[in-house]
């Protein structure tokens, strides 16, 4: 049988929500859609590239405590209410993603809350259980 396993942010949304931030399905990772939010302050930026960067921290978290890396990812959904802003936060995309190239798509949506400016969902597969290279 397949390991199934939740992971937390410690977010109250999950709670309200219900959600898990991560779901480990065997040697896949599906990350929740994850925004700009300082979970442990409950903060968010009003700079969206500040928010991508917090988003992909989040998303960095929630991966490594299923036992893996960004460089696991294989797909990522970009979600932006304004599809302008989406350009100012390549730098920090390609950061965490340039390397990684994963199947990728942006798409311009409305968020739960004004504040949000992007939110970012990821799937990985754990490499390291198949043998390859981390």
């Amino acid at each position: 049988m397949s390991e199934r396993r939740l992971i937390s942010s410690g977010s109250t949304f999950e709670r309200e929500i219900g959600y898990s931030r991560a779901v480990v399905d065997g040697d896949w990772v599906h990350v929740s859609g994850t925004t700009g939010f300082d979970y442990a302050r409950m903060t968010i930026s009003d700079d969206v590239v500040e928010q991508a960067e917090q988003c992909w921290r989040n998303i960095d978290a929630a991966l490594k405590e299923a036992g893996a890396s960004p460089a696991d990812v294989v797909r990522v959904r970009y979600l932006l209410p304004d599809a302008a802003d989406f350009e100012p936060c390549f730098p920090v995309l390609r950061r965490w993603m340039g390397d990684v190239r994963p199947a990728a798509t942006m798409q311009v949506c409305g968020l739960s809350d004004p504040r949000m400016r992007i939110e970012i969902e990821v799937t990985a597969r754990r490499r390291s259980k198949l043998g390859w290279p981390a």
